[in-house]
């Protein structure tokens, strides 16, 4: 798991290296030949010019077509380089006395999203590599473990301390918006979902329900509202779906950790995983990092 996160001129940038024993004229047509990429490109390429159009297999979890692009740099057998829809991706392969070295990165669009998109370029390269070797690769199955990996590493799982009160945003990849709101109420909307809030929190009145994009309502405190928690959902075609959750009037370290635990389940439970019971180690552990800045 060798993905860096650079920001450059305010925008997210992954990067990976890989070291391959062919020649660059080789790895040229393995990067750039649509004949070849079908071998690890995760969507079909086609090119035309310089208009590129993708399209995703029919078991990918995506909810539309692959969309468009444009052929950006090509200099064989050195720099390889197109934008997808919005991310631009860019491949340089430097010579090495027992092979090359291939440079990849990702300029993406949407920060969230790269606890997803580095084991998911791992994964592609590691196909590339192998297609490159003529050796068979399989992919992995298991997904969880590897994005928290990246979520962790790359800080996306963090909180932040507003004047407002706490606030997290978290990618939940490709699961549907439907499939989101079920789980958060568990069917049962006559009440604040037992989902919708940490074991340290009480729960007033919903003040706004509008499924499935938002669910809002009262915390108390001494058994007086004290503020509003607020759940929205976002989806977007060829991006995936986010979640927004503040706690209005909140502040500190506890707050922060009991909500980072949270959400880590929650995203759990969307990629079909149940944890329980609470764990009050983790939240521990988190109350003395926020504490400590």
């Amino acid at each position: 798991m060798d993905a860096e996160l650079r920001m450059i001129e305010g925008k997210p940038v992954l990067r990976f290296e890989r070291r391959l024993r062919h020649s660059p004229e080789k790895v040229w047509r393995v990067v750039t030949d649509p004949a070849e990429m079908r071998h690890w490109f995760p969507a079909e390429v086609e090119v035309d010019g310089r208009r590129m159009r993708f399209t995703f297999p029919d078991e990918a979890p995506v909810d539309a077509d692959g969309g468009e692009g444009e052929l950006l740099e090509s200099d064989p057998p050195k720099v390889f380089a197109f934008r997808w829809l919005n991310d631009v991706l860019r491949f340089e392969i430097l010579p090495r006395e027992d092979g090359c070295l291939l440079v990849f990165t990702a300029v993406v669009t949407n920060k969230l999203s790269v606890g997803r998109d580095a084991p998911g370029w791992t994964t592609c390269l590691d196909a590339l590599v192998a297609h490159a070797d003529g050796t068979e690769f399989t992919p992995p199955t298991e997904w969880l473990s590897r994005i928290e990996h990246y979520v962790r590493h790359f800080g996306l799982d963090k909180g932040t301390d507003e004047p407002g009160g706490v606030r997290f945003e978290r990618d939940l990849v490709w699961t549907p918006l439907d499939d989101v709101w079920k789980l958060l109420t568990e069917g049962d909307e006559s009440g604040v979902p037992v989902r919708a809030a940490h074991p340290g929190i009480t729960p007033g009145e919903v003040t706004r329900s509008e499924a499935p994009r938002l669910l809002e309502y009262e915390w108390l405190q001494d058994g007086e509202p004290k503020g509003r928690v607020r759940w929205e959902f976002e989806h977007v075609p060829l991006q995936g779906t986010t979640v927004t959750l503040v706690q209005e009037n909140a502040h500190g370290p506890e707050a922060l950790a009991a909500w980072h635990v949270h959400m880590e389940l929650f995203f759990a439970a969307t990629q079909g995983e149940i944890r329980c019971p609470w764990p009050e180690d983790r939240e521990k552990e988190l109350v003395r990092r926020y504490a400590a800045g």
